[in-house]
């Protein structure tokens, strides 16, 4: 045979002779790398859903960004044009930033928003260390309120806590704007869920060579835990820079505003400016979007290792 050999796989005899069919030439597989998968029809179909979804959310925003570059004049027209007819314009961006303070409200806003953030993850991540580590009287019970008080909407304690600061005589001040909203149920669960997940043996080795309680939560389990950190710190970020009812409610005195309750009193007498509507949603999501795009790796890392990816 010119395509085969012939292997004989028992003793050669005269009457009785068994072959096996080898190819010459067989083809390799090429390796595969790791974590690479085959693109299967499941696959490329989850892709395009995915696709389609991303291009359904950016079109809201690309058409308020385009919105915010036309005259008042282009933008009321109802032209689905994306670009107007007196072409790109920063008239409603010079309408807004020479209206109002909006500066100083963008400084307020992030002074605010850091202190909620450092405030809110302190707090969060020791409460979630005693939760995971350290057994007290009524541990079980207090856990099961914080978890239920994540399904109690943050409107309904909207009066309690305007007497609450009123009280305090802390209306109208920075600090009765941050302490209402320092208090996170939701990331105590997540942060105690992953530090359920840190080998007790690092704290056992750590207790035998003389580390306190606060050395090791300080030395060996904020270390371990920075990509959950990471990611709880920008999501309470962006809420308290977005958070609009309680800083609209508390806050009378317009050099102490943030950026979304100072830009809504810039809005002209004359009816609604849609180009300058647009303006100040652009105003107002453009530092979230710079956050994002600076710690996108942390944000995706810390969701793929935490309970944010369902884990």
């Amino acid at each position: 045979m010119s395509s085969a050999t012939l292997i004989p796989t028992e003793p050669a005899s005269d009457d009785h002779t068994r072959t096996l069919t080898v190819p010459r030439h067989r083809r390799t597989a090429r390796p595969k790398l790791p974590g690479q998968k085959p693109f299967s029809p499941l696959r490329i179909a989850a892709f395009v859903v995915l696709a389609l979804l991303a291009i359904g959310w950016l079109l809201p925003f690309l058409w308020a960004v385009a919105t915010a570059f036309k005259t008042e004049t282009d933008a009321a027209s109802g032209d689905p044009g994306w670009i107007g007819a007196s072409g790109p314009t920063f008239e409603a961006f010079t309408a807004i930033l020479s209206q109002g303070n909006v500066y100083v409200w963008a400084l307020n806003s992030l002074w605010t928003s850091v202190a909620v953030t450092l405030i809110t993850l302190t707090i969060s991540a020791l409460a979630a260390y005693a939760f995971s580590r350290l057994d007290f009287t009524g541990r079980k019970w207090l856990f099961v309120v914080i978890i239920a008080s994540i399904v109690v909407p943050p409107q309904v304690l909207i009066i309690p806590l305007f007497y609450e600061m009123l009280a305090f005589n802390l209306i109208d001040t920075h600090w009765g704007l941050i302490l209402p909203q320092v208090v996170a149920p939701a990331m105590v669960f997540i942060l105690k869920k992953f530090f359920d997940a840190i080998p007790i043996e690092l704290e056992d080795a750590a207790r035998v060579d003389g580390a306190s309680r606060l050395r090791i939560f300080w030395s060996i389990v904020l270390p371990l835990s920075r990509p959950i950190l990471a990611s709880v710190a920008i999501f309470v970020f962006i809420g308290a820079w977005n958070n609009f009812l309680w800083p609209f409610l508390v806050i009378n005195d317009t050099t102490l505003m943030t950026l979304p309750v100072g830009l809504q009193t810039v809005i002209s007498a004359y009816g609604v400016q849609y180009a300058q509507v647009m303006a100040q949603a652009v105003l107002a999501a453009l530092p979230l979007i710079v956050v994002f795009l600076i710690f996108q790796k942390q944000i995706v890392k810390g969701v793929a290792t935490s309970g944010f990816g369902g884990q």
